[in-house]
């Protein structure tokens, strides 16, 4: 797969998601259930408190982190943070009021629904210490040393390039900035037929890497004080709820309750981390 194409198909598949979210299609996208009761099952299950969740504006948790970041950054009144791959918003409207006064959070996402959803979501809630801007993570569109704290949850592992990423992370924080990251990494290899799969990647699984190597990414970078906050195994029911792992199990022929699918899901691992410029 070529770093273009996967980048192309990730944006594309977002894009979708947020088109569905900003209208009706939603529903049609989880059949099974209510799309905004099962976005909040998830968020629950990947760490974010009740509060949070109803504290941000409706249509903006989609679902698709396996973290929380917000959780770990320390955030303080009147500082800059950076929220990578922002989507619709979620991460960065809670961080908003904790910045509150001259703070401000600036959403970096490659989607233009998704930019479009988020700063809808924005301007329907009164958010105006939220911008949201058009870039790529591995090519921030940002100024040298002007944030605090650099946050990102479940997208650097959907790029090919994540030294990139980390490079440009480094670049855009001040001198004792910090990073905090939730991600996906494996424990074991892939199959091939995950690996090679898009479906996969923008399921944030078969763009995944070993944790090793990962963590020499970030040290590469140049950030120090690295810690692995929290590291928890995925939860299978939150890979079966996943459209595009189902779009795999379909192209394969694939059963996802079969011994072979939680061998899979026990090779995927979220981890939450923390780093200091």
């Amino acid at each position: 797969m070529s770093t273009s194409s996967v980048k192309q198909s990730v944006v594309d598949s977002y894009g979708k998601l947020a088109k569905a979210a900003n209208g009706n299609l939603f529903s049609k996208l989880f059949t099974c259930c209510n799309p905004s009761d099962l976005a909040n099952e998830v968020g629950k299950k990947i760490g974010y408190s009740k509060e949070e969740i109803q504290s941000v504006p409706e249509g903006a948790n989609l679902g698709v982190g396996c973290g929380n970041p917000s959780a770990l950054a320390k955030i303080e009144q009147g500082q800059t943070v950076v929220d990578l791959g922002s989507g619709a918003g979620f991460d960065a409207f809670l961080a908003a009021p904790l910045v509150a006064g001259k703070g401000k959070i600036i959403g970096i996402d490659l989607s233009d629904d998704m930019l479009t959803l988020a700063k809808k979501n924005a301007v329907k809630s009164g958010y105006e210490n939220v911008e949201f801007i058009k870039g790529d993570i591995e090519d921030l569109p940002l100024e040298n040393e002007i944030a605090d704290h650099v946050i990102s949850n479940c997208v650097i592992n959907l790029s090919l390039n994540k030294d990139a990423v980390y490079r440009e992370a480094y670049r855009v924080l001040k001198p004792g900035g910090r990073l905090s990251i939730s991600d996906i990494v494996l424990e074991k290899e892939l199959p091939d037929f995950v690996k090679n799969s898009l479906a996969g990647h923008i399921a944030c699984v078969s763009g995944a890497e070993k944790l090793e190597d990962y963590l020499q990414y970030v040290k590469d970078a140049g950030f120090k004080e690295i810690k692995i906050e929290t590291k928890t195994t995925f939860p299978l029911e939150l890979m079966l709820t996943d459209p595009q792992v189902k779009k795999i199990a379909q192209e394969m022929n694939f059963n996802l309750n079969s011994e072979e699918a939680k061998d899979i899901a026990s090779r995927v691992t979220s981890i939450s981390l923390s780093a200091k410029k």
